[in-house]
């Protein structure tokens, strides 16, 4: 049996991996050398009986399996500010269940951490890495909800598809720990 839905991005065990594949399958439909993006996770059921036309524009019908989250893009991230400070910066209402951001960046394998020059300047190390040639482009979408739980998806440029994408509940834990530091009081 195949793991893709048939209008959609693979079929998931849980409704938050569900939810990451789908924001990962959104994302990717955009392209890459894209601005992070961010997004709300609300309660399917609960949008659908409090917002019922936002529903109906999101084309939620009754059929949602229950525990369904429905990921909300946000505006987009201002420009030139760092992502963790602008995560600080955020604070959710009650109806959010959870969160998601879909980010990109350039990855070196482990091998490479002992060849990385001392004393480099954070921009250094940026051009270090991007000049690099083991380096690989990595989407990364990565979700937690109140009650702490997380789950992310990587997806490589090289290996750009569906069935190619890696999901896990500790792939990307600082990310993970930053969006769920957006539900501490």
């Amino acid at each position: 049996m195949p793991n893709q839905t048939p209008s959609g991005p693979p079929m998931a065990a849980s409704p938050l991996t569900r939810a990451v594949l789908e924001i990962d399958d959104y994302v990717a439909g955009i392209g890459w050398d894209q601005p992070a993006r961010l997004f709300a996770l609300v309660d399917t059921a609960q949008l659908r009986s409090q917002e019922p036309g936002l529903a109906d524009r999101l084309g939620l019908g009754d059929e949602q399996p229950a525990g369904t989250l429905t990921p909300i893009e946000q505006e987009e991230l201002p420009k030139g500010s760092p992502l963790d400070e602008f995560l600080g910066t955020i604070a959710w209402p009650d109806a959010v269940a959870g969160c998601a951001l879909s980010v990109e960046r350039l990855m070196l394998p482990p091998s490479a951490e002992t060849s990385v020059p001392k004393g480099l300047s954070e921009a250094e190390l940026t051009k270090w890495v991007a000049e690099h040639p083991d380096r690989q482009e990595v989407r990364m979408t990565v979700a937690v909800l109140r009650d702490g739980a997380r789950e992310s998806a990587l997806r490589l440029r090289e290996k750009d598809s569906p069935t190619e994408v890696l999901t896990g509940s500790d792939l990307v834990p600082g990310l993970a720990d930053a969006l769920a530091a957006t539900f501490a009081e």
